[in-house]
């Protein structure tokens, strides 16, 4: 058996998923930074910094550019959480 450490395609891969990983954590950063300045906005104008219909909107969006592998119910999960994330970090409020 190949030992993974000095497997070459095995670092390759590592290497490209560790690349991807950073992304994603740049990625929701952005997203985090964005909301935080639409929830301040909103704030100003008095309008509601929860937005079901948006929310459902969104979803729908991803869902008709996701391309797979991942499933819909994976692409629901991950999008549950990532907005679940995003209201405790824009709001300050700790999960339940």
């Amino acid at each position: 058996m190949t030992d993974p450490a000095s497997d070459p395609t095995v670092q390759r891969l590592r290497k490209e998923i560790s690349e991807i990983d950073r992304a994603i954590v740049d990625a929701v950063n952005a997203r985090l930074e964005l909301v935080g300045r639409l929830k301040r906005y909103k704030e100003t104008q008095g309008i509601p910094f929860l937005d079901p219909d948006r929310e459902r909107q969104l979803l729908d969006d991803v869902a008709r550019a996701n391309r797979g592998p991942l499933s819909a119910d994976g692409l629901h999960e991950l999008y549950a959480g990532l907005l679940d994330l995003t209201k405790r970090e824009v709001t300050g409020e700790e999960s339940a």
